[in-house]
């Protein structure tokens, strides 16, 4: 084949630093823009093994279609024998919040209790709700129309008054809302492989825009962050940490549980002492500037495991 690797994406700003570094490896790569695109069977695949770089997030910058091609195209590559990092089954986990409220609780892990639905009214006569809570879209993605609701009168209000909350698949979440130290933020540890890469802490100030990548949130109040999903609050601050054992323990069970091999997982310590994990990532944007407290270089760590993933593919095919 021309390529090793092919890497398929919908942000470009976003794959830059993850491009350079292929670039400067000397890696044989090609990237697929998941925003406009066709393939045929009979043409695949380009290399033995794919990256799937898809964002849940799309649908926010007006590339609706990403998603249905991106599942479609790495469906058909698992058929046909290719190797697809973070492929069809990873992907769809990270598009349905609720699957991923499932699998924790399968791993006995904590989580939110949350409840989905496609019709408000199938709310009111359930006596498990409690309020306030958060209001989540099933497919989510930088924070976009995530809203705290104190009441059931005012979700309804706020969907009628807001009915592009359905979008992009009319299904909606209210997810428990756990108090934390808003000083301390939310921790987010980042997995290579298997192995905890870094983690860090995120101070949020009331945004849920809690993107890594510097293009989305530069950290510096002077520069405006590029993501859809911002809110106008103050610069999300990230932080180095050493999250402890026992909660990288529970992130690689989660990882491995999923089959992700390169992604993100959150989760904060709620005043009333439980650790909750909320969010589970396939597509990380590794902030280098953590990397460099730790004495890593992110995107490089990645590179070495997608090619000690190609070289293994590769071994096999002789």
């Amino acid at each position: 084949m021309k390529y090793d690797l092919v890497v398929i994406f919908e942000h470009p700003e976003w794959q830059k630093p993850l491009f350079e570094a292929l670039q400067r490896r000397g890696t044989r790569f090609t990237a697929v823009d998941l925003k406009a695109g066709c393939f045929s069977d009979s043409e695949l695949p380009l290399a033995p093994v794919y990256f799937n770089q898809a964002s849940p997030s799309a649908y926010l910058r007006g590339n609706v279609r990403a998603v249905p091609f991106a599942l479609s195209l790495m469906r058909s590559l698992a058929y046909i024998g290719a190797r697809v990092i973070n492929g069809a089954d990873v992907f769809a986990l990270e598009l349905s919040k609720s699957a991923q409220a499932s699998l924790l609780r399968q791993l006995n892990i904590g989580t939110p209790n949350s409840v989905t639905f496609n019709d408000v009214g199938t709310l009111r006569s359930r006596n498990d709700l409690r309020f306030p809570a958060l209001l989540k879209p099933e497919q989510g993605g930088s924070g976009a129309r995530i809203e705290l609701i104190e009441d059931l009168s005012a979700l309804e209000r706020h969907i009628e008054s807001h009915p592009e909350t359905w979008l992009p698949d009319n299904l909606l979440l209210l997810q428990e809302f756990v108090p934390y130290d808003q000083e301390h933020g939310i921790v987010r540890m980042e997995f290579v492989g298997g192995e905890l890469l870094y983690s860090m802490r995120v101070v949020t100030h009331g945004r849920y825009n809690l993107c890594p990548s510097p293009i989305c949130n530069p950290g510096n109040s002077e520069v405006q962050g590029a993501c859809e999903g911002s809110q106008a609050a103050p610069p999300v601050e990230f932080y180095p940490f050493e999250a402890p054992t026992s909660a990288v323990e529970a992130g690689k069970r989660i990882i491995e549980a999923a089959g992700i091999e390169i992604g993100g997982i959150e989760y904060l310590e709620g005043l009333d002492g439980r650790r909750v994990f909320y969010d589970i990532n396939a597509n990380s944007n590794l902030r280098p500037s953590i990397g460099d407290h730790f004495g890593i270089k992110p995107f490089e760590k990645v590179v070495d495991y997608l090619e000690e993933v190609i070289e293994r593919v590769n071994d096999r095919a002789i």
